[in-house]
């Protein structure tokens, strides 16, 4: 028999809906280096996972046997219309809003603050930063919405881990 929480992932993903996908929200800034490469990677990484996640039955199943992500959705930005290029429509280039600057930051701990934010020293004063001067909030920063977790800046390993990284099941039924 499988072990508990390989069968709770097992049911978990039988009984979602169909077609729902993780979001991921990428805080982009195109003029900043770090910030097309973290791009390129999360881009590279959804492709990826849409393509392992339909291989055929008479391939190497390698890749489907590892428990991990395998379908999530860079989230389309707010600011977008129906008119925009659709190219763009992955990324988030406004900074977040307070309440989801609020998130990120308890994802990252009050010891993160500063990479966030410009100059804070813990998680109160990122808020006052950011509500006195926007512009002081730092680019890229990567987050897991449905899961609770965020990357800043562009460290592949960590942005890989953040979009293969299945949740941590509970106990809570």
């Amino acid at each position: 028999m499988l072990p508990t929480a390989t069968r709770m992932s097992f049911f978990k993903n039988l009984f979602k809906e169909a077609g729902v996908k993780d979001v991921i929200t990428l805080f982009h800034a195109p003029s900043v280096p770090a910030s097309m490469r973290a791009h390129a990677i999360l881009k590279q990484a959804a492709a990826t996972a849409q393509s392992s996640a339909t291989e055929d039955q008479a391939s190497d199943h390698d890749n489907q046997s590892r428990l991990q992500r395998t379908d999530f959705n860079l989230a389309p930005g707010p600011y977008l219309s129906d008119s925009t290029d659709i190219s763009n429509s992955d990324v988030q280039e406004t900074p977040p809003t307070p309440d989801q600057l609020t998130s990120i930051l308890d994802y990252l701990g009050p010891s993160k603050a500063s990479t966030v934010v410009e100059e804070a020293t813990g998680t109160s004063d990122a808020l006052r930063k950011f509500n006195a001067k926007q512009q002081a909030f730092q680019r890229p920063v990567t987050v897991d919405w449905n899961n609770g977790r965020a990357v800043v800046g562009d460290d592949e390993s960590e942005l890989m881990r953040l979009v293969r990284t299945l949740p941590k099941e509970t106990d809570q039924v």
